[in-house]
Parts: C-alpha cells; sequence; structure tokens
C-alpha cells in the first residue's frame, strides 16, 4: 500500500502540520494501541465510509462490558442494513427483503475491516512512520503513515486520537497516492459505560426471514484442487474453505492469501458453473479483480491491492 510521500507532505506543510518522522517502534506502538482502543473502548459515534466513488454514513455504538464486546452499526443512507454483533454472533438485518442473516464472525464491521493491524513480520514489507499531528473531530490525531517497499501491496494513512489512539480517520492509498477508501468520523463519544439498551436493534424484525449460512468446511493442502504456485514474496496461504455462496448451486472453494496486512481471497467455482465472469482484469469497489478459467474452473482473485498482485496469484492457480 504506496503513495507519493512528498505530494502528502507538501499539503500537510501548508496546512500548518509539521512531519517528524520517528523511529518506526514508536509507529508500531500507535498501531498496537489503536487496535486495542476500537475493540476495548466503549464509544459511540457517526462515521462517513468512502469506496470508489459510493459513501454512506454509518451509526456506531460498541460496548465493552468486562471483556464481552458488543456492537451495533446502522446505515443511515444507501441501502438499509443493521448490524447487530455479540463477541462472534452476528446478525444482519435487511429490512428491504424482510431478513436477517445469522452468523458466527468478527469481521463484519465497516470501521474494523477498514483498519490495518500490526504484526513483527509486516517489518520486512511496509515502512511505518510518525508523519506528524492534525485536528479531526475536534481532537488532536497523531498521523501514521504505513507505507509498501514494494508495488504489490497498498499503503495506509491513519489519524489517531492522541489521547486513546482511536482513529477518526483512516486512508487506503495506491501506488499514485490515490485514496481508494476512507473513513471519517463525523462524531464520535467516548464513555465510561454505555447502557446495553443502546445496543438492541431499531428495527422491528417480526415476521422476517431468519437465515444462516451453512458454516464453511475447513480445506487441508492434500484436498486442495487448486493452489497458487507463485506468489508475491510475504504472501502465503492463510485460509482454505469450501462453502456454497449466494446466487451458486454448487459449492466454491475460497483461499485467503495475506502478508499479515493485505489480503488476497481467490474463489475457485465448480466445474459445473456456468461461468458468469469475463476474464482478465476489473474493479469491486476499492478493490481489484482478476478472472480465468484454470482447469475448466471459473477463478477469481480479488483484494484491496494492486491489480498486478491478484493477477499474479490467480495466474499461478494450479493442481498441487
Amino acid at each position: 500500500m504506496s503513495r507519493r510521500l512528498v505530494v502528502v507532505l507538501v499539503a500537510w506543510l501548508a496546512a500548518g502540520v509539521t512531519s517528524q518522522p520517528v523511529v518506526a517502534q514508536e509507529a508500531q506502538s500507535w498501531l498496537a494501541r489503536m487496535s486495542h482502543a476500537v475493540e476495548e473502548l466503549n464509544y459511540q459515534g457517526t462515521f462517513l465510509h468512502m469506496q470508489g466513488g459510493d459513501a454512506e454514513t454509518l451509526q456506531i455504538t460498541h460496548l465493552n462490558d468486562d471483556g464481552r464486546v458488543s456492537e451495533r452499526i446502522l446505515a443511515l443512507d444507501g441501502v438499509a442494513r443493521e448490524i447487530i454483533r455479540y463477541e462472534d454472533q452476528v446478525q444482519c438485518i435487511l429490512p428491504d427483503r424482510q431478513t436477517v442473516l445469522l452468523e458466527e464472525r468478527r469481521d463484519v464491521s465497516p470501521l474494523v475491516s477498514a483498519l490495518p493491524s500490526y504484526s513483527d513480520e509486516l517489518l520486512r514489507h511496509y515502512d511505518f512512520t510518525l508523519l506528524g499531528d492534525a485536528r479531526v473531530v475536534e481532537r488532536q490525531t497523531q498521523i501514521v503513515s504505513i507505507k509498501p517497499k514494494d508495488g504489490f501491496r497498498y499503503g495506509y494513512m491513519l489519524w489517531l486520537d492522541q489521547e486513546t489512539a482511536m482513529p477518526l480517520k483512516s486512508q487506503l492509498v495506491d501506488e499514485q497516492g490515490n485514496t481508494l477508501e476512507q473513513i471519517l468520523f463525523a462524531r464520535l463519544e467516548i464513555s465510561d459505560s454505555i447502557p446495553r439498551s443502546e445496543l438492541e436493534p431499531t428495527i422491528n424484525t417480526d415476521g422476517f426471514k431468519l437465515i444462516r449460512p451453512r458454516a464453511a468446511e475447513e480445506q487441508t493442502d492434500e484436498h486442495l484442487r487448486l493452489r497458487a504456485a507463485r506468489v508475491p514474496d510475504g504472501f502465503q496461504l492463510s485460509a482454505a474453505t469450501h462453502r456454497p455462496i449466494a446466487g451458486s448451486e454448487y459449492p466454491v472453494e475460497h483461499l485467503v492469501y495475506s502478508d499479515g496486512l493485505a489480503t488476497v481471497s481467490v474463489f475457485i467455482e465448480d466445474p459445473k458453473s456456468e461461468p458468469e465472469v469475463a476474464a482478465g482484469h476489473s474493479r469491486v469497489g476499492s478493490a481489484n479483480a482478476f478472472s480465468l478459467r484454470v482447469s475448466g474452473r471459473q477463478v477469481t482473485a480479488v483484494g484491496e491491492v494492486p491489480s498486478r498482485t491478484v493477477e499474479t496469484i490467480a495466474s499461478s492457480l494450479t493442481a498441487p
């Protein structure tokens, strides 16, 4: 994940923001604090999620009750939906479809999914730097830069609240310095406690259809029909599952390749499935996708990474 640093610095200096890069360990410490803050603090707020040419406004209530995390996210515009999470139990309420989806997962929040997390393994592929401070939603923030060392990843810019390390603004940035995805808080209140009643759904689901998707079956190496023979340095297979997906009569294999920060999902359809995706490159919001047929199967690799990354992984798929 990269950008033209000089352009960004000039913009900051024009706004009166000084840039004083410090040792990477301090930037890493800020990221660790950020990950803790997003999950452990109690807060309520409204934020904008901008992706590609689309933008939506979301309201979030997050409660940590003695280590038990609950969260409610309500879309205030765009497609109506409300997400209620209690630990790993998630219900996604879709009033337009009169449907409630019940799942067990944690990565459903647009806020959390748009944020990076730090691990020591990332040092080989990214530079972590502190670049100064700025004011966001009436709070002073520390700016953190995450810049890739090659062209297979994108970069991040983060504005973290100096008191709590909450991310008040985050940007996913491509090789040319363009912002692909942005989270920006318009209002944020951090509290000692939040009434549990604030986590109750605001949408009446009486008469709604309940759907619980079948759990994905974990795949072991010996059961994989295809796997990438060549991946960018640092990427490795982190998950492999087999499950039905909406719109497909047949189960789909899902491989996840990650460097610990950037992630590429590879979907491998059953040979009996009719090919619906045109071969070649395409865009899905802020993500790049690359599709082709391998051994009679429709394969699509997609991720918030440069187009060369999804093509490299998808094109190298072969039988193990």
